[in-house]
């Protein structure tokens, strides 16, 4: 049965050419990655980042597929337009002119992308300054400066080269989303997490050849890392379902209304947005103990490295936070018990409008608590078992999060395309639980 539905996959001719330009791009991106910016010390800069793990360039270097350690074209990945559409999204909250976009369908959507493109590009061009200033200052534990040549004309060629390159990945992602398959931004973070799971997996076998890890100790890690799998794919797909009945009204000679339907809440709304903020924040001290001789800032790095007992508390409480922070951002109860009063929808046994409201929220607030618990649980695993085990950091956090998330939406849209298709999907004919997407 899953032979046939793969074997499917290139019978559509629309959805075969959408795969191969989705591949045909992603390809492109990791041409890029290899391509360098001119003015740095590549042994240097390696060295440099050999000795920074567990900060924020580390974390940075991941979503990036490795371009930062690096230093390509494409050395700030795809972050700037994330935190471009992040920072968007919370200003909604503030300015009626966003919010008011939020409302106009796909006029509204298009003027909130060309605002999230300008955002892209003033980022860009201010975190290009701020790595080629920081980079003349750097050197590696051998003492070898990072940038033999500093100047603002070095200084100039980065932040024209870094702000080029995050345009051109910002293009590839939107080329994907509208003639590829899937998310292309999300599927660019994918392709650059995935790309160096292989040095991970060397990285586990050199520990077991130096008797640093048995044979024991690796089966029980791929059990464990196959139930976090189980777990992510089950909690991302989790909903919890409020039933809702619409009236029955008569317009004209037409009776409309009179359905059952229900209202969607998913466990974990917020995405993988809350750790990496609470990652941000929680490695920001040990970052500025890289640049300064403080023993302040020393200690304080120290007592919030991983493994500690106040990372681990601090980042579960970050992670919650924000759980819960963007999940208000996100998902509005007055906004959806409004819309559900105006076409005649209600829940049984509670009142439209206000109460509705109070409800949904309600129910929202003990379902996000319990998706932020396991968004928790998923992070902090891989620093424990670094911590305790010294095994490589895919076993589980945010990495494994963006990849199992993205990996069930892309399956999801091809799933869509099979069944529009008349084709198989990867489930069959017969398997009435289709794979749903996160959104």
């Amino acid at each position: 049965m899953i032979e046939n539905s793969y074997q499917n996959l290139f019978k559509l001719p629309e959805l075969k050419r959408k795969i191969f330009i989705t591949l045909a791009l992603l390809f492109v991106y990791r041409v890029g990655i290899h391509v360098p910016t001119p003015g740095v010390d590549g042994a240097a800069l390696s060295s440099f980042f050999a000795s920074a793990q567990g900060t924020l360039f580390s974390m940075f270097n991941m979503f990036s597929g490795g371009a930062l350690e690096r230093f390509s074209i494409f050395a700030l990945g795809i972050m700037p337009y994330i935190s471009a559409s992040i920072i968007l999204e919370l200003m909604t909250v503030v300015v009626p002119h966003l919010a008011q976009l939020k409302k106009e369908g796909d006029a509204g959507r298009k003027k909130k992308t060309q605002y999230t493109r300008y955002g892209t590009v003033l980022l860009s061009i201010i975190q290009g300054l701020g790595i080629s200033v920081g980079l003349e200052s750097m050197t590696s534990p051998a003492g070898v400066a990072i940038v033999p040549y500093p100047g603002w004309a070095f200084r100039l060629v980065t932040i024209i080269t870094l702000t080029a390159g995050t345009s051109f990945i910002m293009w590839l992602g939107e080329q994907i989303t509208e003639r590829g398959i899937g998310n292309g931004i999300s599927l660019i973070i994918f392709a650059g997490i995935v790309a160096q799971m292989p040095s991970a997996m060397g990285n586990t076998i050199r520990l077991m050849t130096t008797g640093e890890m048995g044979i024991f100790l690796l089966i029980i890690l791929i059990v464990l890392m196959v139930a976090v799998i189980a777990a992510i794919i089950y909690m991302e797909q989790a909903q919890r379902r409020i039933p809702v009945h619409y009236a029955k009204r008569v317009v004209g000679r037409k009776m409309y209304g009179g359905q059952t339907s229900h209202l969607p809440l998913k466990i974990n709304t917020a995405g993988v947005i809350p750790p990496i903020f609470a990652s941000s924040i929680i490695m920001f001290p040990t970052t500025l103990a890289q640049f300064t001789n403080l023993p302040v800032m020393t200690t304080v790095a120290a007592m919030f490295s991983p493994g500690t007992i106040w990372y681990y508390l601090l980042y579960v409480g970050f992670i919650i936070f924000f759980c819960f922070f963007y999940t208000a951002v996100q998902f509005n109860p007055e906004d959806v018990a409004e819309n559900m009063k105006k076409n005649g929808g209600y829940i049984p046994g509670i009142r439209p409008g206000k109460r509705t409201s109070e409800y949904i929220d309600r129910v929202l607030t003990r379902i996000t608590l319990g998706g932020a618990l396991y968004v928790s649980a998923v992070c902090v695993l891989p620093t424990f078992l670094m911590s305790k085990f010294n095994v490589p950091f895919y076993f589980g956090g945010t990495a494994l999060l963006i990849v199992v998330g993205v990996a069930i939406d892309t399956i999801s849209q091809i799933e869509s395309h099979l069944i529009s298709g008349n084709y198989e999907g990867f489930l069959g004919r017969s398997g009435s639980k289709r794979i749903k997407g996160r959104s």
